[in-house]
């Protein structure tokens, strides 16, 4: 059962909220294609798929008349992006949604044409996938989710006010195995930088683990963490592939007795001890406003990368009371939601 507790909202000054439009009249004559690249499975993406597509019902589309949909899913293996990416592309459709750093990447990548929408995109400015926020410039636009490096620090903060005896974390980070661009090498060079600022501030040792695909999860992050019972103490998981197997990593974790942090609401949901992050079916509703947008004309080099309005908190108590933790008040003061 989920009981509300009172919001910690963060509220970002700088967020763009694009109200939904007034139905407007659909193009006649040929489907529009939209092509979906998600790194995750069918199974897990389902719910926000939907929430995706009953935006565009509500502005008028009508799936068959007004649009078509093609669907590639990586199955937790970033390596297959930059394929199911050029397929797509080869079919042709008018435009791609794509999930995640990776996705968004491979797309960017594969055409400089066809209109691209992402989804839960931490950095994108960053990364070189599009000019500024304001202005993204060329064919790429979308819905943000982090608030910058500082988020890092948070993330590590609220682990360490659950669990003031944690010293070592095991960060799992799902990526793609070879950068794409020097920005990209950048920007996890920064994201690294930040981690560790973060860790030294509150006392921590971090492990990094990069996860491209499921067997770096079975085959070397959990056999690494097992051999040596004594050098992880928590951990941390998030990026596409993390997400994906969110499930087996919160059962390895709860096996282990290892509190977990996660980034969506979803992980909590799984088993995680808690989790902190922007509400992945509210991104999903809000990429369909650009899509609409787009599909009636307007260009993503005009569109601002719309930035997370607020941050929400989710404990799960069910989980505390398996690893014997006491959550302190003020941290569930602060939760939007407790799971127990």
């Amino acid at each position: 059962m989920r009981l509300s507790a009172l919001g910690f909202i963060v509220i970002l000054t700088y967020g763009v909220l694009v109200a939904p439009l007034t139905v407007e009249a659909q193009p006649t004559g040929k489907a529009s294609r939209i092509g979906l690249l998600v790194p995750g499975m069918a199974a897990i993406a389902s719910r926000n798929v939907e929430v995706f597509r009953q935006g565009l019902r509500e502005r008028g589309w009508v799936e068959g008349q007004h649009i078509a949909f093609e669907y590639r899913y990586a199955e937790g293996n970033l390596d297959r992006l930059p394929d199911l990416a050029t397929e797509l592309v080869r079919l042709p459709v008018d435009l791609l949604l794509v999930v995640g750093a990776a996705s968004a990447l491979a797309a960017q990548h594969t055409t400089t044409t066809i209109p691209i929408v992402f989804v839960s995109v931490g950095a994108p400015v960053e990364r070189g996938l599009v000019a500024s926020l304001a202005r993204p410039g060329g064919n790429i636009t979308g819905v943000a989710v982090d608030a910058g490096p500082e988020i890092f620090g948070k993330w590590l903060e609220l682990l360490k006010e659950a669990v003031p005896t944690i010293s070592r974390v095991a960060i799992l980070v799902g990526t793609t195995r070879t950068p794409t661009n020097d920005a990209e090498v950048q920007a996890r060079e920064r994201d690294m930088q930040a981690r560790e600022r973060a860790a030294r501030a509150l006392g921590l040792t971090l492990r990094l683990f990069y996860v491209v695909r499921f067997e770096d999860i079975t085959e070397g992050v959990f056999p690494a963490i097992t051999a040596d019972a004594h050098a992880i103490d928590a951990l941390y998981a998030g990026g596409a592939t993390v997400i994906a197997y969110r499930q087996q990593i919160a059962d390895f974790a709860l096996q282990h007795r290892l509190p977990l942090m996660g980034i969506v609401r979803e992980q909590a949901e799984a088993g995680a001890l808690l989790s902190y992050g922007t509400n992945q079916i509210e991104n999903w509703r809000r990429a369909a406003t650009y899509v609409d947008k787009i599909l009636k004309g307007a260009k993503p080099a005009d569109l601002p990368v719309q930035q997370p309005m607020k941050f929400e908190l989710v404990i799960n108590l069910k989980t505390a009371k398996a690893l014997g933790l006491t959550i302190p008040p003020t941290l569930l003061f602060q939760a939007d939601e407790v799971i127990q």
